[in-house]
């Protein structure tokens, strides 16, 4: 059974959404609205999605929500979801965006930190490849590794969205889920094409815009 036939045709694609709700304290502004190379790390990670084969792309706000919705005014097609409760950490936006895919014919989402410029579109396009092989079952996840480390992005099949909805609080995203369940999480090796580290100083932005001009070197 293949990605595409988790229920009986009536659902095909993936969904993507952007988690990008975050006050970014440690950042000193939402890192949403960091800039590297003249783009917005929202922007980035909004095209890392839809570069990478999704068939939906949202994006969830919260801190500077409409600074953020006016930078994603650039993107095509990408839904805005305002996550009221965002203060409450990364699970109410994880809940948001399932809740939104939901709406969708997709028949899973994969679920990206804002903050990981690391992680663009060949990471995505080998989560859903790996998926639509049937990789995984459609009762399961994929989540992206690096080294055999996983980190994000995950892919979640859609039998498994109210699961994890139910159970996402604070910041931990759905990570509570994912180490409560690890007999139905697929690693997938995308230490080849990625980098997963986050962002959440300053400091790591300078390190990592000088570590890529040194690679261009």
């Amino acid at each position: 059974m293949t990605g595409d036939d988790v229920t009986g045709g009536a659902v095909a694609g993936v969904a993507g959404v952007v988690l990008a709700a975050g006050a970014g304290r440690r950042m000193g502004s939402p890192k949403a609205l960091v800039t590297i190379d003249g783009q917005p790390l929202v922007l980035r990670a909004v095209a890392a999605l839809a570069d990478g084969g999704c068939a939906h792309v949202a994006a969830v706000t919260g801190a500077a929500a409409a600074e953020v919705a006016e930078v994603l005014g650039r993107a095509a097609d990408v839904a805005v979801l305002h996550n009221r409760r965002w203060a409450s950490g990364m699970g109410s936006s994880v809940a948001a965006g399932l809740g939104w895919a939901a709406t969708t014919t997709a028949g899973a989402v994969i679920l990206l930190p804002v903050d990981t410029p690391g992680i663009g579109p060949a990471v995505v396009a080998r989560l859903i490849e790996v998926w639509r092989d049937g990789g995984a079952p459609p009762e399961g996840v994929l989540a992206a590794a690096y080294d055999g480390r996983q980190r994000n992005p995950v892919l979640l099949g859609r039998r498994r969205w109210s699961d994890v909805a139910d159970v996402v609080e604070g910041d931990e995203g759905a990570r509570r889920w994912l180490r409560t369940h690890p007999d139905l999480v697929t690693a997938v090796e995308c230490g080849d094409v990625g980098d997963p580290r986050d962002l959440d100083t300053p400091a790591d932005v300078d390190r990592w815009v000088r570590q890529q001009r040194t690679a261009r070197i």
